[in-house]
């Protein structure tokens, strides 16, 4: 094992101080465990079946976890939406899958999950290292939706499967790109979230939640008046006192969709 320089360490410190390791074999969680302790882990926790997981997130609170696929009590992706669509306080926290099933349908598989990075065994230490700074350093943008929870998936490129059907990272070229990006996948999510109200009220009421925050504070940066107005107005309907549904929330989110462009709305989903 190689000493990591002071400043990688420093990098990775908040990442790295408590992390929890989910895998049913005892010599691949040691060997991890080794690691993370050479990156700088302070308090790591071990647990192969996924139904104490939570418990012990909660417990434990980590800002890493990292998860085996599969195993005899373990389905790695259902704890990852597990996760993501619970009411922890780490619900957003990183997400490694560790497996040796690096396929495209693993891939992906992990990354609709809501995972951050994708880690095939057999790795190295440089290849953890690598996994963890990217955590650190390149933040993803958060997606808090109906069908989907997790870190933006566009940003999601693993360098674990070279085959075909490999996703590239597909970054606005301008300011102005990014912000209408950030518009119409917010329009989006509202649209779906309101359409799926009834099937998963807490998760839509999140999405909706969300998207308003978002589009609020995008309207406070570009200028946009209308929006603003209109995100307020959403975000007053959410905060108003009582259980919203869907009948109430209809009209004021309708005012939001109502400065949509007709192509963004057309995708919902």
């Amino acid at each position: 094992m190689f000493a990591l320089d002071a400043r990688t360490m420093q990098r990775i410190a908040p990442v790295v101080r408590r992390v929890v390791i989910v895998d049913s074999n005892p010599a691949a969680a040691r060997l991890l465990s080794d690691l993370l302790k050479g990156f700088g882990a302070r308090e790591i926790a071990v647990e192969s079946d996924e139904a104490k997981v939570i418990d012990l997130c909660r417990e434990m609170e980590p800002g890493l976890i990292l998860t085996e696929r599969a195993g005899p009590r373990l389905d790695g992706e259902g704890l990852v939406r597990r996760i993501r669509r619970s009411s922890l306080s780490c619900r957003r926290a990183p997400i490694v899958m560790v497996t040796a099933e690096a396929t495209a349908t693993s891939i992906k598989g992990a990354r609709d999950a809501g995972v951050h990075e994708f880690l095939r065994k057999p790795f190295t230490s440089g290849d953890l290292q690598r996994r963890i700074e990217n955590l650190a350093t390149k933040p993803r943008d958060w997606v808090e939706a109906v069908g989907y929870v997790g870190p933006d998936r566009r940003r999601f490129n693993s360098t674990d499967y070279a085959g075909p059907g490999k996703r590239k990272a597909d970054k606005p070229a301008s300011g102005a790109e990014a912000a209408l990006a950030v518009k119409d996948q917010a329009m989006r999510i509202l649209a779906s979230a309101l359409t799926q109200f009834d099937t998963d009220p807490m998760q839509a009421f999140r999405a909706i939640k969300q998207q308003a925050e978002t589009l609020k504070a995008l309207a406070v940066k570009t200028g946009d008046a209308s929006l603003a107005i209109a995100a307020a107005g959403l975000e007053t309907h959410l905060t108003s006192g009582g259980a919203p549904t869907k009948a109430s929330l209809t009209d004021p989110i309708n005012a939001v969709l109502a400065l949509a462009s007709p192509e963004s709305l057309s995708r919902a989903g």
